[in-house]
C-alpha cells in the first residue's frame, strides 16, 4: 500500500464540459475500473477520484468544479505537479452483455469499464446537454436531460427502464448520485439482473483508518467504492443516509440524475 504521495507532472489537459476537465499525467499503476486515487495538491488538501483515463504509462483524472479544491485543481496548467498514492478500494467485476449507468461525473468511474469491456451498452444522464461528457470518446451512448434537449427525456434510471424491458443483460454497472444508484439496484433486482455500483462518500484517509466514508459498518474506501447487490441489502444506510465532513449523519437529496 502506498501511503505517501508520489508527485507527478501534468502533461494535458483537456475540457470535456464546462465545468469538467480531464488531467493527464505519466504514471505507471496496476489499476483495477473502479477504484480510485488520493490526489494531493501541496498546502491545500487532499481528495479521492477515479481513474477515467488509462493507456500504458499515460493516466487521467476528470475533476467537476465545485468545491475549493476542485476550483484550485481547475486552475492547475501543464506543467504543474500533484501528488498521487494508491490505487486504493474494490473494483468493478467485469463481465460481457453488460450496461452501465452513469450519472453526470459518475461517468468518469465507468470510462475504463467502457473501454475494457466490448460491445457494452451505455446510459449517460446530464441535467443538460452542456454537462454531457465524453460525446466523442464513446460516440454509441444512449443520452438523457432533464429537459429532453438531447436523447431520452427523463432520468437515467427511466431510460434503463425501458431498455431493460426488451434487452437482457448479465450485469447493470452504475455511478452516480446515490438516490440514482438505489434506484438502479431496485430497478434490477425486478427483473433479475446482477448490479454493481459505486459510492461516493466522503472520504480522508482513503485506506480505512479514519472511519468518514462508513456506510452502515461499511468503509467504502476499503469495502468498497464498488458494491454489489447482495452487499448493498445488507447495509440500512444506502440510499438514504450519508456522513458529512464534519461527522454528522444527514439524510440524503433524493434528486437523480
Amino acid at each position: 500500500m502506498i501511503e505517501q504521495p508520489i508527485m507527478v507532472k501534468i502533461c494535458d489537459i483537456r475540457e470535456e464540459s464546462p465545468n469538467v476537465k480531464t488531467f493527464f499525467f505519466e504514471r505507471k499503476i496496476h489499476f483495477n475500473p473502479g477504484q480510485f486515487v488520493m490526489v494531493w495538491i501541496p498546502l491545500l488538501d487532499e481528495k479521492p477520484f477515479t481513474i477515467s483515463y488509462i493507456q500504458e504509462n499515460l493516466l487521467g483524472i476528470s475533476v467537476l468544479k465545485k468545491g475549493p479544491f476542485t476550483r484550485v485543481f481547475h486552475s492547475k496548467k501543464a506543467g504543474d505537479r500533484i501528488g498521487i498514492r494508491g490505487p486504493y478500494g474494490k473494483g468493478f467485476n467485469l463481465q460481457i452483455n453488460s450496461c452501465v449507468v452513469g450519472g453526470g461525473i459518475g461517468m468518469a468511474s465507468l470510462a475504463t469499464v467502457i473501454d475494457t469491456l466490448p460491445d457494452v451498452t451505455i446510459i449517460q444522464g446530464a441535467r443538460n446537454s452542456s454537462e454531457i461528457l465524453y460525446q466523442k470518446r464513446f460516440r454509441n451512448m444512449r443520452l438523457c436531460t432533464e429537459d429532453g434537449a438531447v436523447g431520452f427525456k427523463g432520468t437515467t434510471v427511466d431510460l434503463l427502464g425501458e431498455i431493460i424491458k426488451k434487452q437482457h443483460f448479465r450485469k447493470v454497472y452504475a455511478c452516480g448520485p446515490e438516490p440514482m444508484l438505489y434506484k438502479v439496484v431496485e430497478l434490477c433486482k425486478k427483473y433479475d439482473v446482477d448490479c454493481e455500483v459505486s459510492l461516493d462518500r466522503y472520504m480522508k484517509c482513503g485506506f480505512g483508518v479514519c472511519g468518514q466514508c462508513d456506510c452502515s459498518g461499511q468503509r467504502v474506501c476499503v469495502d468498497g467504492p464498488v458494491f454489489t447487490t447482495s452487499e448493498l441489502n445488507k447495509m440500512e444506510d444506502f440510499g438514504k443516509i450519508t456522513i458529512t465532513k464534519t461527522g454528522e449523519r444527514v439524510v440524503i437529496d433524493k434528486r437523480i440524475i
